[in-house]
């Protein structure tokens, strides 16, 4: 598959996918870019998703590097899950920070993969790292051809 061909399917992955994926949706969260394996994903903090410090609760950050992970992870049109992860939390997001998850493809071989997600707020700073590891189902589509 060319180069034009392969970013023509990640898209057509990522508008697939976003068209159903109500929990992306649901907290306002936007995909910035989309490439084969990789993918990057903004999400603003709101009032609602402050915990009792008055800081994001980490559960908002790892959906938005999970998302990440998702959207890199199935850019290949072949549907994949997470098999697990692990975020480590950096620095506090505090209410109206933009997040950014930047997702990108470590390595793939056969079924699985690893990707590494960096979690960056609107002044780029490092707010958290997250690992994924994905598991990919053989001869199913994300989105028809």
């Amino acid at each position: 598959m060319s180069d034009t061909q392969a970013q023509r399917t990640a898209e057509r992955v990522r508008d697939t996918m976003f068209a159903n994926d109500r929990a992306v949706r649901g907290l306002g969260m936007e995909i910035e870019t989309i490439a084969p394996g990789r993918a990057d994903i903004a999400m603003t903090v709101r009032e609602d998703m402050l915990n009792g410090h008055d800081i994001c609760h980490g559960g908002f950050i790892s959906a938005l590097a999970d998302s990440a992970f998702a959207y890199a992870c199935n850019s290949y049109n072949e549907v994949t899950v997470a098999s697990g992860f692990g975020i480590d939390f950096i620095a506090p997001a505090r209410h109206g920070d933009r997040l950014v998850a930047r997702c990108v493809e470590v390595s793939k071989a056969g079924r699985t993969g690893v990707y590494d997600t960096e979690v960056l707020n609107q002044r780029g700073e490092r707010v958290a790292v997250f690992r994924g590891r994905s598991y990919t189902l053989k001869g199913k589509p994300v989105a028809p051809a």
